[in-house]
């Protein structure tokens, strides 16, 4: 496997620190002070400084005051800990918002937003952008070359939409250059449709919940533009800086399969990817469901650039936004941050190093807290976990092999969930991507977070859950891909219509209908209370699981053309038809499950026969505990296994043959591994052929 470079030449080591705002303690020297002794004891090599001092940056317009920040920066350096210095538009001043209120942002409503909050500002506006240009170039022209920086945060968590009079232009010059005409745009949208043609570009506009909102080709384009304006924003915020020094990376911190920005977009842009985790633990014995949605960001992250991501944010304890603020129980720290590190993350950092005084995340975790003093639990984790990673250098630039990917588009996203089909109380999307993504999480086997415009002939295994919005070229790349002899897993729901939301003609799955060898000829939502079975057809292979599983809110009927049938409904009307088949097509297969089954046991019963078909390998050749899994990340010479208990309690691991040693102690590891509650093992093995 190729090993990539450390995210920064001046800091190869794994990252570890945390967001500090000093400009919240410039009226305490003494605080600032205390920082860096505290920082040393928490083994804090980096930090993030300057997200939202645009206040203390620059108080009046025009009035620039960088002087506590050039002695903070020089302070670090002089302490061997560096930066990643931000640019600090996530939230403007208040003299900006009172002199230009055409900077903040414009509901849906079409009322104009008071100042406040977070990214309450207009990505088109003319006058936001001078002054983000302005503040930019004297930070890149003042920074660039300082000895601590090691890259630019540029704003923070972009997020949001404005829909001002810029924006609606923005978005019609957007729409033209895609359609050329109106014609083309009518026809893509449908707008024939309750008589709402357009006969000119002025008559467009955003969607309105007192105006257009059921045409969804318009609210699909809309969702695009808003993905793609904000991305043009990113690249206007990073151009003065890669103008001064272009060897500065540059990153935005993404938030968890965020629906408002499509990041496979977004990760074409930036240099590398970061992203902000907050996982709700402990609301079960066992934190199984919880860890199987965070290792499936993780997994996406990772993805977006198939190489090493940054954990820009964390807590080291609990947040103070979340329904509950749950503390972490001990060892979970050590465990969720070292859960990031298995799936690929080159860094471990917090929000924030010490709790603000005030303001609404006054009690949000933090490395420091009001006590002010390292004698506390949290942290006394958080140096914990500093020191294991210093230990831990040989998996920098380290990925895992992968054969498996799940095609998670944003488009599909927005699609299926405006599409007013059969289920208009939850479809459940993320729900059902998690479903199958779990399966794999349990087995232990890496998974890839892919997009349509993915190269699939990587992989062994293919999985599409609830693939409605799917083009004709995405569905002619999969084809290829089972031509080739790949395996491939499509759901429910899929194949229902293209680009602009209109549905395929002539029978879905539209482009996968010859792949799959079925015809889906209607689709029944069941009320909450209601269920089927899928019982698995005892005689269409002895080599397939036997039993019959619990369905759940979606049932498709479906005719074979062409594929054998695993699996046939148990009960309605429809009970005997095909609930599950498979498909033997070119040189591989491709299965069709019709219905959302609810069982786990289910959806691991079959990946795991799948998986074993399709010479799809786990991280660990045994079976794992229930709420454990194995993850790995593999350099040319070494395999590195990070073993991890989700269980709740302590569990006990059989390895296979392998010869293991363990990466903290350096002990020879063999027969049971013994896991305590919230544990971790770091193994190493040679690479495996």
């Amino acid at each position: 496997m190729k090993k990539f470079d450390p995210i920064s030449s001046k800091l190869p080591v794994l990252m570890h620190g945390a967001d500090y705002n000093p400009d919240q303690w410039l009226h305490d020297p003494s605080i600032l002070d205390e920082d860096l002794r505290l920082m040393k004891l928490a083994n804090v090599n980096v930090v993030a400084i300057g997200i939202f001092a645009w206040s203390a940056l620059e108080p009046e317009e025009g009035v620039f005051t960088f002087e506590w920040l050039d002695t903070m920066l020089d302070r670090l350096a002089a302490n061997g800990i560096y930066a990643w210095i931000a640019t600090p538009s996530g939230a403007r001043p208040a003299w900006m918002s009172e002199k230009y209120p055409e900077v903040l942002r414009v509901e849906k409503n079409r009322v104009r937003n008071l100042h406040g909050m977070r990214h309450n500002h207009c990505f088109t506006s003319p006058v936001y952008r001078e002054k983000t240009l302005i503040m930019n170039q004297k930070l890149a022209e003042r920074y660039s070359n300082h000895p601590a920086i090691v890259g630019w945060h540029i704003s923070n968590e972009f997020g949001g939409e404005c829909h001002c009079d810029y924006c609606q232009e923005a978005f019609r010059g957007w729409l033209k250059k895609k359609y050329g005409t109106l014609e083309n745009l009518n026809r893509a949208w449908w707008a024939s449709f309750w008589s709402h043609t357009y006969t000119s570009w002025s008559q467009v506009e955003s969607p309105a919940p007192h105006g257009e909102s059921m045409v969804h080709g318009q609210n699909l384009d809309w969702r695009r533009f808003v993905s793609d304006q904000t991305i043009d924003f990113y690249l206007h915020e990073e151009a003065p800086l890669k103008a001064v020094n272009p060897d500065l990376p540059c990153t935005a911190n993404f938030m968890d399969w965020f629906e408002g920005l499509d990041y496979h977009r977004f990760a074409e842009v930036v240099d590398v990817i970061s992203w902000d985790a907050y996982p709700t633990w402990h609301r079960e014995r066992s934190d199984a469901h919880v860890a199987a949605w965070f290792s499936f960001n993780h997994d996406l992250f990772r993805s977006l650039k198939n190489k090493p991501f940054m954990l820009m944010e964390s807590t080291p304890s609990l947040t103070n936004w979340q329904p509950m603020s749950k503390l972490k129980k001990p060892g979970m720290h050590r465990l969720s941050s070292l859960q990031a590190i298995a799936h690929g993350s080159d860094t471990v950092q917090y929000f924030q190093w010490r709790k603000s005084r005030g303001s609404s995340e006054k009690f949000h975790g933090a490395v420091v807290d009001h006590a002010g003093h390292e004698n506390t639990r949290v942290f006394a984790d958080v140096a914990d976990i500093g020191k294991t990673l210093a230990g831990l250098t040989d998996v920098i630039g380290t990925v895992p092999a992968v054969d498996t990917a799940i095609l998670c588009d944003w488009d599909n996203r927005w699609a299926v969930k405006d599409a007013q089909g059969p289920r208009n109380s939850g479809i459940h999307y993320e729900e059902t991507v998690l479903q199958h993504y779990r399966a794999m999480w349990e087995l232990g086997i890496p998974t890839d977070i892919v997009s349509s415009n993915s190269d699939f002939s990587k992989y062994k295994l293919l999985i599409l859950p609830m693939a409605y919005l799917l083009r004709e070229e995405t569905g002619a790349a999969i084809d290829r891909f089972v031509q080739n002899g790949g395996t491939l897993v499509t759901t429910f729901w899929s194949g229902i219509v293209g680009d602009s939301d209109l549905c395929h003609l002539g029978g879905f799955p539209g482009p996968l209908r010859k792949t799959l060898g079925i015809w889906a000829e209607e689709i029944e939502g069941l009320y909450d209370e209601e269920s089927n079975q899928l019982s698995m057809n005892a005689s269409s292979s002895s080599s397939w699981f036997q039993g019959t599983f619990e369905i759940k809110e979606l049932a498709e009927r479906i005719h074979t053309e062409g594929a054998d049938v695993l699996a046939v409904y148990g009960d309605d009307f429809y009970k005997g038809e095909p609930a599950l088949t498979e498909h033997a097509h070119g040189k591989g297969k491709a299965y069709y499950l019709a219905a959302r089954v609810e069982d786990p046991a289910f959806y691991r019963a079959f990946y795991q026969k799948l998986t074993q078909d399709a010479g799809v390998r786990p991280a660990i050749e045994t079976e794992l505990p229930e709420g454990v899994t194995v993850q790995i990340r593999s350099d040319e010479t070494h395999d590195y296994l990070f073993v991890l208990n989700f269980s709740g309690r302590e569990e006990a691991l059989k390895l296979d043959s392998a010869s293991y040693e363990d990466v903290e102690t350096k002990e020879v590891v063999s027969g049971t591994l013994a896991l305590p509650q919230y544990g971790v093992r770091i193994l190493k093995r040679p690479t495996r052929a």
